[in-house]
């Protein structure tokens, strides 16, 4: 998915732009209205994430622009105005949703997700299994081989996070960015303490080992293939 974000910000750009690459997005960065607004006109984007206080030309205007042209890109505004005048204007000119800032990364990728699930039918499901490991999501319930596992809020959300990226690769920084919304630094071993917890819980009594480290990049939980002797 192919996504535009236009913020001034240097700090916030960079810092989304990072989040929203390394969750899987191709993200184009401009830091001001002219080039948003050009990129948005002439080139295809799946979502375009948008500050509205712009150094040259204003995100109302551009979003504006784009809907005179007929352009029906989703637009995410991002605002540290929190007047409900101003979430009517952004929601009349057209505008798909609206973010005010100061906000948690995780709920901007919530957004963006639902957002570009609008249209598509829902793949959501309550259960997410993994070989005998079961997610009962509404109940907050984890259960493996039939045996009930009792998980902190944080460690349910992180094997939520990992079971539902089966197989993919996570990066600290991803884990970190959506399970505590946070940071990633490199000086801190709480994600390595995490897994370290939640693989005694899910892993250590059981068999296969669904937890696994793949070294410099980050952890992921799959069923490992068995190498079978010829």
């Amino acid at each position: 998915m192919r996504l535009l974000l236009v913020e001034d910000e240097v700090k916030t750009g960079d810092y989304l732009q990072k989040g929203l690459s390394e969750a899987g997005f191709q993200v184009n960065l401009v830091r001001n209205g002219l080039d948003g607004h050009h990129l948005a006109m002439t080139e295809a984007f799946d979502l375009i994430v948008l500050d509205v206080m712009l150094p040259d030309v204003d995100g109302w205007r551009i979003l504006q622009s784009l809907r005179e042209a007929e352009c029906q890109t989703p637009v995410l505004f991002l605002t540290a105005r929190d007047t409900v005048d101003d979430r009517v204007k952004g929601l009349e000119l057209g505008a798909d949703d609206y973010l005010v800032k100061p906000f948690a990364f995780a709920e901007l990728l919530a957004r963006i997700r639902t957002l570009l699930r609008r249209g598509i039918p829902s793949t959501f499901s309550e259960l997410l299994k993994v070989a005998d490991l079961t997610l009962d999501l509404p109940k907050h319930r984890v259960t493996r081989a039939g045996k009930k596992i009792n998980l902190s809020h944080k460690e349910f959300c992180l094997l939520e996070l990992l079971a539902r990226r089966q197989g993919e690769v996570l990066p600290r920084s991803l884990i970190a960015s959506q399970v505590w919304d946070m940071n990633f630094d490199s000086d801190t071993n709480v994600i390595d303490v995490a897994i370290r917890r939640l693989r005694a819980k899910v892993d250590d009594d059981f068999e296969p080992k669904l937890i696994h480290t793949v070294r410099g990049m980050g952890y992921k939980l799959d069923v490992e293939p068995v190498d079978e002797a010829l």
